[in-house]
């Protein structure tokens, strides 16, 4: 029996132990270690999930510990399982483990993806924040105008009482009150409910599966960061951004999801430089040859531009994209722009506890406010953040409303965008081709 560390960030981590390993008698798994996420780790990965051979769960310990958990436990092997990293990092991680001793594994699509009685779209990406959120509802949207039933089944976000949530279904804005979510998960949730569509996550993507194929004649794979899909896709379509080209070159496992893209869609091209554009479709031509290339924008929009134009305002952008997804700014900055800010006020001055750690950690964040909100204390920080910034109005370009939990003192205009395509074959097209599909 080998012994066994799995390298995660509370997602792909707990799917490959459930898939690969969770009934394996030829591999003990000793740990799990965990990094991104804040408050994952001296938690356990319960025995109710964990299965008979683990009758007091998994520890979960700090990544830091990595060397000396080898060495402690005689490891055999290393599975790194979470997303959104630099081949560099991920090599430095394999050196560290090879030179503790340990083999150090990456489970390909064979040993981890599972098989759905029904189609299955998967929407993944490059990078976190090339787009994918507006591409799934674009692409909910187009399958319900052919009369199928769709569930959408999001790339996991764990970050509460693993035992209740092995599978959780939401349906209204109710069940996210009831499955107590972050501003994470209310980001993801949030825009699918309030268009109709059934949103199911958790942690055991098997039963998940079972319960979304119930009520579903396609499901749509909603990814997280750059993440591999869980599930066999019938379709897989990969969002690019133009922002960032080259990383889909140099990034984990965002390359491998260019290599393997039916569909390959450039996002962005109304605010990127062209240049960048073309650039990024020769590497992806160099990539994957024999994948469609669409083009498309994610246009902003605001609730009350008045509260913009003339304004001094304080800019709000989504957590994860300007975190580990590396970008400095994001759809706020733009609609700031777009809709006249006399001044973005620069708010890391203003900013306290981990909101103030998070431009240490992550040094290339702008003058924005990444919307972090892993637990209650956090969103506090947020609050004050947001209330310390000298600015007469708020530019909230999170996909949820943040006023819901917190207090502000200012004002705020809501940013919308979603996908519009602009050139290339067309999703509904291509739908229709790889699902076999015909309107209802």
């Amino acid at each position: 029996m080998r012994r066994v560390i799995i390298m995660g960030a509370a997602g792909r981590d707990f799917h490959n132990f459930n898939v690969f390993f969770r009934n394996n008698a030829d591999f003990r798994v000793v740990c799990f270690t965990a990094t991104q996420i804040p408050n994952i780790a001296h938690r356990l990965y319960p025995k109710e999930l964990a299965g008979k051979g683990y009758p007091k769960g998994i520890p979960i310990m700090p990544e830091k510990q990595l060397s000396q958990l080898i060495t402690e436990y005689k490891i055999d092997v290393v599975v790194f399982a979470y997303s959104d990293i630099s081949h560099n990092y991920v090599m430095n991680k394999a050196s560290e483990a090879l030179a503790a001793g340990a083999d150090f594994w990456l489970l390909g699509p064979k040993s981890s993806t599972i098989k759905s009685k029904r189609k299955v779209v998967s929407i993944c990406a490059a990078r976190t924040g090339s787009g994918k959120s507006q591409t799934t509802r674009r692409v909910c949207e187009i399958l319900h105008q052919h009369g199928l039933k769709t569930s959408v089944i999001r790339h996991p976000m764990p970050y509460g009482d693993l035992k209740v949530q092995i599978v959780q279904k939401f349906s209204t804005l109710d069940d996210l009150d009831k499955h107590s979510c972050t501003i994470e998960e209310r980001e993801e949730y949030e825009p699918h409910i309030l268009r109709g569509n059934t949103v199911f996550a958790g942690v055991d993507y098997g039963l998940i599966l079972r319960e979304a194929e119930k009520i579903s004649d396609i499901i749509v794979w909603d990814g997280g960061n750059n993440d591999l899909s869980f599930y066999e896709s019938d379709l897989h379509i990969v969002v690019v951004d133009p922002f960032r080209t080259g990383d889909e070159t140099t990034y984990h496992p965002g390359e491998t999801n260019v290599r393997m893209a039916d569909v390959v869609l450039i996002n962005k091209i109304d605010t990127a430089p062209r240049k960048s554009i073309e650039n990024l479709k020769k590497n992806i031509k160099i990539l994957n040859a024999n994948a469609i290339i669409l083009e498309a924008a994610s246009p902003t929009s605001v609730d009350r531009p008045e509260l913009i134009r003339n304004k001094r305002v304080v800019v709000i952008e989504d957590g994860p994209t300007l975190t580990h997804g590396g970008m400095s700014f994001g759809a706020g900055v733009v609609a700031a722009r777009k809709y006249n800010a006399k001044k973005i006020i620069d708010p890391r001055p203003f900013a306290i506890g981990s909101i103030k750690e998070a431009y240490t950690k992550y040094p290339q964040i702008g003058d924005v406010i990444p919307a972090l909100g892993y637990d209650k204390k956090q969103i506090r920080e947020l609050e004050s953040s947001i209330n310390n910034t000298p600015a007469d109005s708020i530019v909230m370009a999170t996909p949820v409303d943040l006023t819901k939990f917190t207090k502000l003192n200012k004002p705020a205009a809501k940013i919308d965008y979603e996908l519009e395509e602009r050139s290339g074959p067309g999703l509904d097209g291509i739908l229709k081709k790889y699902l076999k599909i015909s309107s209802r």
